[in-house]
């Protein structure tokens, strides 16, 4: 039998998905497994009669490939990563190049990227977003690593993405860790939509009293707006819709509020802060679901402490999709798009990385979970400027902005008054307040730093440093 093209190492969900999707697109491939009989099981159902071999072992694997050898790793980040790269480097040879297509840490692929080349071989770091579905039809891509390796997988990781109408939703991202840093990036914008748009869900549940229906028609409505058109929205409406079947009740009121958390809406937040990059609104989804997963003490505590009671208030008509809501959710959406690229453009200029905010806004609008219209015009202002210091400063965002915060301050304030939690609203109207102002009360910190530990001051009115002591 022929050499394969292309080889996947861990045939999970997304593994099997993406080997099928490679197959498709012409290229040939051989699988290994950990257990041999997931390998077997694969190739006896989902990959029978397809250009796809299996290997017992790591050596045979190796053998199956044709030079220079491509291979995709679909394993757990982190030791299991190091474990496969250690197992299979002895079968490699120079010009080998090995991909990680799983959610590592950026830290991690830069060290694996020195490592291997330093033994000739090849490594990508790659981010891929898209889910089970996105990598069998046509994934997001985000390949980072040295320019050399990725030209020898740029066909087909070409022909593997999803197509939108200006290209494939893939490009060399930049050198290192840069692909699994921009993917961080990607996860930690999705954690905040998530939460913006349970937050509206939440609104209109306990404060309108409205059906799984009624919601999922106001999603059907935001869905056609360019403001919010988008797969999240979509599939918003799509579990809003969903019945039980036992009963034909909401099957989204079934569901335990606890939400899980894989670790990259936590890496964003901490690279955020080592980058000095203000993102509220991320920050406040991450810590939703940190509280959500306290389900015993909030029961606890609702015994407890008393708030007020929902307050009727108007959150605006269905049939217009509910104007202050989307507001809300327009604003909160824009922020969390707007400091993802703020981390973005920082860690390019600290890591060296020369990131295209184009690309990437280009990338992300096919393929990705957080695919949507917006990302045409995010990709339009920074190709119309490609200083831009934030998204918010965009004429088109800056008049989103103007128009929408009056409806988000009514909204926060609605859900202040019925004790109902928004922490990402509330965070996007205390990020653009703090922006849109020259003047912030840190003046007074600053005297305080002084005044305990002589850290020193500047002054609005003189150049230099300065000293008081205050205590005299």
């Amino acid at each position: 039998m022929s050499k394969a093209h292309f080889g996947l190492i861990g045939l999970g969900v997304m593994g099997e998905n993406l080997v099928l999707n490679a197959e498709r697109n012409g290229f040939s491939s051989v699988v290994y497994n950990r257990t041999f009989s997931k390998t077997q099981d694969f190739l006896n159902g989902r990959g029978a009669g397809k250009s796809i071999q299996g290997a017992k072992d790591l050596q045979d694997f190796v053998n199956k490939l044709e030079r220079p050898r491509r291979i995709l790793m679909m394993v757990k980040a982190g030791a299991a990563t190091d474990a496969v790269i250690q197992k299979i480097s002895p079968y490699l040879q120079e010009g080998d190049l090995l991909i990680d297509g799983g959610n590592s840490q950026f830290a991690d692929t830069e060290r694996r990227v020195a490592e291997l080349e330093s033994k000739s071989f090849g490594y990508i770091g790659m981010g891929v977003s898209g889910g089970a579905k996105g990598a069998l039809e046509g994934p997001s891509m985000m390949p980072g690593g040295t320019k050399s390796s990725y030209d020898a997988i740029e066909s087909l990781l070409n022909k593997m993405a999803a197509q939108v109408d200006d290209g494939s939703c893939v490009c060399y991202i930049g050198p290192g860790g840069s692909g699994h840093f921009v993917k961080t990036v990607h996860n930690g914008i999705e954690y905040g939509i998530e939460q913006i748009l349970a937050e509206s869900y939440d609104l209109m549940k306990r404060v309108s009293g409205m059906s799984g229906e009624q919601m999922a028609n106001v999603m059907s409505y935001w869905n056609q707006t360019e403001e919010l058109s988008s797969y999240l929205v979509e599939i918003t409406e799509t579990c809003l819709r969903t019945k039980d079947p036992v009963d034909g009740d909401d099957l989204v009121e079934k569901i335990m509020d606890k939400a899980g958390q894989k670790g990259t809406g936590l890496w964003t937040v901490i690279s955020a802060l080592e980058l000095g990059a203000a993102v509220p609104t991320i920050y406040a989804s991450l810590n939703a679901r940190v509280m959500s997963s306290m389900k015993s003490k909030r029961e606890e505590a609702q015994l407890i402490l008393k708030g007020p009671s929902i307050e009727n208030f108007d959150l605006g008509d269905i049939s217009n999709g509910m104007s202050p809501l989307m507001d809300a959710v327009v604003l909160s959406t824009i922020a969390s798009y707007a400091q993802g690229m703020e981390i973005l453009s920082i860690a390019s200029a600290e890591y060296n990385y020369n990131l295209e905010m184009p690309s990437i806004a280009q990338i992300w609008k096919g393929g990705c979970i957080i695919r949507s219209k917006l990302l045409k015009r995010i990709q339009d202002a920074f190709n119309n400027d490609p200083q831009l210091s934030n998204l918010l400063l965009d004429p088109w965002f800056a008049d989103q902005i103007n128009r929408r915060l009056p409806g988000l301050a009514k909204v926060i304030s609605c859900a202040s008054n019925s004790g109902i939690p928004v922490p990402c609203f509330s965070s996007t109207l205390d990020y653009i307040n703090s922006f849109r102002t020259s003047r912030l009360p840190q003046n007074l910190v600053q005297a305080m730093r002084d005044c305990f530990g002589s850290h020193t001051y500047e002054r609005v009115d003189k150049e230099g440093d300065f000293h008081t002591e205050w205590l005299n």
